[in-house]
């Protein structure tokens, strides 16, 4: 088991200095540091070199709902309630500009790969494009504007590193993977008791981490398709949490003011081995049970559930069983709502050509009239 624990995620760090809830994290290219969003109206900037002083940004108004670095890590944007997005330099003067376009709730900023333009999202059913060498508004997309309704029952989405596949997190507690080729449901967890409100992919993609009001963080085994690891750490609902670019950090932020910096460790192993040592401390789910070291800020990882060592092997069969019929069960499910999606484009489809051919009637009824 010793050798096992070495791949377990480890809590590294745990930041105090907000005022409320966490909303938001994100760690800048070198992992030298980690900004968070806070209903408290602050940006926080944190070191991960010991000793080092946070810096704390003060602009908006409002809570920030959602933070991230530039490519470069030069600059930090934020989206707050305030209807304002502000570009921050992380240094000690804390200086920002102010972008004002939106009308509504900034919910989310994202810069392109090469920094020279940020996007943002907003309840005001818009997305819009700014241009940040010049800090100007370029122009606003408002044709999805049926597509934002979504956000009435997912907290977050998130692609998947092949762009090929986006993770929801649902307010129904469930967590879906979907291929946005096809618009088909390729995996459905139920693994939170909880709403969930947050996740990230592993830069491998072979990796999904969710955080939730329950508390937990989750670590989902894409490739397996189930789940890996149950995290607990955070007193009260755990709001956010992201990876960092290169995958050996995760962070997380809860409504406990808190933010955790996690190792992830298991993806350094090779995943084969991984499974192996997971034999031993695995229940029949596939959670994981040597999270037990205690960490230095008193938080610590708690174990799901504990295996019998007495529990005799016709138990164990059917309990293999019965987890086999629910995943059969779970597999049914997400064929029905594939059938379902094939049927509402086929509808979709016969709806177009009948427009079509009705368009095609009156443009041959005004050429013979």
């Amino acid at each position: 088991m010793a050798a096992a624990c070495l791949e377990d995620p480890s809590l590294e760090r745990h930041f105090k200095g907000h005022r409320d809830a966490v909303t938001s994290v994100d760690f800048s290219l070198n992992k030298k540091q980690l900004a968070s969003g806070s209903m408290d109206s602050c940006l926080m900037i944190w070191s991960m070199r010991p000793q080092m002083r946070a810096y704390r940004f003060v602009g908006h108004k409002d809570a920030v709902m959602c933070v991230q670095f530039s490519p470069s890590g030069h600059l930090v944007a934020s989206g707050s309630r305030d209807k304002t997005v502000r570009l921050w330099i992380p240094s000690v003067k804390g200086e920002s500009t102010v972008f004002k376009a939106h009308t509504a709730t900034v919910r989310s900023v994202h810069f392109s790969s090469d920094g020279q333009s940020l996007v943002t999202a907003s309840d005001d059913k818009t997305v819009k494009v700014w241009t940040v060498h010049r800090q100007k508004f370029l122009f606003s997309l408002s044709q999805h504007i049926n597509w934002v309704r979504c956000a009435k029952f997912v907290n977050h989405v998130d692609f998947h590193p092949s762009g090929t596949c986006i993770a929801a997190a649902g307010t129904d507690n469930t967590v879906k993977v979907w291929d946005v080729r096809m618009n088909r449901l390729l995996q459905h967890y139920q693994v939170h008791s909880a709403v969930v409100n947050s996740l990230s992919f592993h830069p491998s993609g072979n990796y999904l981490v969710t955080a939730s009001n329950d508390s937990t963080l989750k670590i989902l085994d894409l490739l397996e398709g189930r789940l890996l690891y149950t995290l607990h750490g955070h007193q009260g609902p755990a709001t956010c949490v992201a990876f960092s670019r290169t995958g050996d950090l995760f962070a997380s932020g809860g409504s406990d003011e808190q933010v955790m910096v996690w190792k992830t460790n298991f993806d350094a192993a090779d995943y084969g081995d991984v499974l192996k040592t997971q034999k031993s401390g695995a229940s029949v789910d596939g959670t994981h049970h040597s999270l037990q070291s205690e960490m230095d800020c008193g938080v610590h990882l708690k174990k799901t559930k504990t295996q019998d060592p007495g529990r005799n092997h016709q138990q164990q069969e059917e309990e293999t069983i019965a987890n086999t019929l629910e995943h059969i069960v779970g597999q049914l499910d997400v064929l029905t709502q594939t059938v379902s999606i094939l049927e509402q484009r086929l509808t979709l489809t016969e709806d177009k050509l009948k427009e079509c051919l009705e368009n095609q009637q009156k443009i041959i009824q005004n050429k013979v009239n």
